[in-house]
């Protein structure tokens, strides 16, 4: 009796646990990964199956933020969402939500190569001191491994720099940003272009920088500059007073001889 009682019980256990399993919401989604290689416009779609919730709404979100006019009311099982242009803008995690109780939602990934940029395009530094290097990179997904390059004079000769190989360079990285030290720079050695490389799981994209090397008396031109404009300056008025001294004691025995002469002259008029 026992034995027939607790078999009941164990089968009715057991269909109520396949009954909440046929009910268990399944969203199929298409595709499930969107490669930026491949397309460079994409329609995301979700469908809800096999659920007894009652849908009261849904809605899309980027990154996880909800996508502005993609909240919706409708009870529909199937919804879409169109990327007009797949680019690391657009690129990153995509999921679609169901207003039931609870909520459901599936994710999509779409991938893109990485963006790489110059935080500076051209940096200068002084000769002995150190420069500082930076990259930066945007999209989805980040730059699993980061390499920086020296450049030759044609660009097409390309030396790695590795980290820790010399005490002239240190980089530093993560996901989303590298950073290369130059240590006491040289003018002949350091001076010239370089290349910041990322790559993820899609590719690879590079930028570079072109870095200038001033030399140790470059602070002091200003300096010079300014000493010389006074020095000429000085030079200028010097010969000048001296040109105009003569002149003037010249005019000033004119002055004497005529005045000299005058008198001369009123005396033999009175002596008369």
């Amino acid at each position: 009796m026992r034995r027939k009682l607790f078999g009941v019980i164990l089968a009715v256990c057991i269909g109520w646990f396949q009954a909440e399993a046929g009910t268990d919401p399944v969203i199929t989604t298409k595709p499930d990964v969107v490669n930026h290689q491949n397309q460079t416009s994409a329609t995301l779609t979700c469908n809800l199956t096999n659920t007894s919730f009652i849908i009261k709404g849904h809605y899309w979100t980027h990154n996880g933020k909800t996508i502005d006019k993609s909240e919706s009311t409708s009870d529909k099982a199937f919804i879409e969402h169109t990327i007009k242009k797949i680019d690391y803008h657009s690129a990153g995690l995509y999921t679609c939500v169901f207003r039931t109780e609870p909520e459901v939602n599936a994710t999509i990934e779409v991938k893109v190569l990485p963006y790489v940029g110059a935080y500076k395009h051209s940096e200068n530094a002084n000769e002995k001191d150190k420069a500082v290097l930076i990259c930066v990179s945007h999209g989805y997904p980040l730059p699993t491994d980061w390499s920086w390059y020296k450049l030759g004079k044609d660009e097409s000769e390309k030396i790695p720099i590795v980290n820790g190989t010399s005490d002239k360079y240190e980089i530093k990285t993560t996901p989303n940003k590298t950073t290369l030290y130059v240590k006491d720079l040289d003018i002949n050695e350091d001076m010239g272009m370089y290349q910041c490389q990322g790559t993820n799981e899609i590719g690879s994209a590079s930028d570079q920088i072109q870095l200038r090397v001033r030399s140790q008396l470059a602070a002091l031109w200003p300096f010079l500059g300014i000493v010389a404009e006074v020095i000429i300056l000085i030079t200028i008025i010097f010969i000048y007073e001296k040109r105009r001294k003569p002149d003037e004691i010249n005019d000033g025995m004119k002055s004497n001889a005529a005045t000299n002469h005058k008198d001369k002259n009123v005396r033999q008029r009175n002596s008369n």
